[in-house]
């Protein structure tokens, strides 16, 4: 019994030695990292990838006039038709939507198959696509504008347009 208080003053003890060392290196041992979250930058490759602070970033939005993407496009099916899209929404099978894993809501964004060149603006409302693989799922009005419907996913180029927080392209 003796010693079973002694090991718990001394970890009370340690605890406390780490605590008033780390709030004496000006509170760095509870300190939030430096490097603000950006949504945009959700997947295994945001671990490579530099960090933009304010001031670059608008300077690298000035030099690059439209940043581009590619990869494998798909659109939802009608089972989602009126349902709640991410940014609360209801989803509308008829409208110029899409959904994309991190771009912010909102933004709008030219989508245009590399196999007939056809294109569509869609403004981004919801997240996914869900499969790997894919960078955007259009609405069902969107994927008829650029012929995709028949062949249900093709290759795609995505190229941000307008949006009010950034326009950078995470696939």
């Amino acid at each position: 019994m003796k010693h079973e208080k002694q090991f718990f003053s001394l970890s009370f003890v340690a605890i406390l030695i780490t605590i008033a060392l780390g709030a004496s290196h000006n509170c760095s041992y509870f300190s939030v990292p430096a490097t603000p979250f950006n949504p945009l930058y959700n997947s295994a490759e945001a671990a490579i990838r530099p960090t933009l602070h304010t001031k670059e970033r608008t300077q690298w939005q000035k030099k690059a006039h439209v940043p581009v993407t590619e990869g494998r496009a798909s659109f939802y099916s009608d089972q989602f038709h009126g349902r709640k899209t991410a940014n609360g929404e209801t989803f509308n099978m008829g409208k110029l939507t899409a959904a994309h894993p991190s771009l912010p809501f909102g933004t709008l964004v030219r989508v245009t198959n590399l196999r007939n060149g056809k294109d569509v603006i869609v403004r981004i409302n919801d997240r996914g696509p869900f499969v790997k693989g894919r960078i955007i799922d259009l609405s069902t009005s969107a994927a008829k504008e650029i012929g995709l419907i028949k062949s249900g996913t093709a290759h795609v180029k995505l190229e941000a347009l307008s949006s009010g927080k950034s326009a950078f392209i995470a696939g």
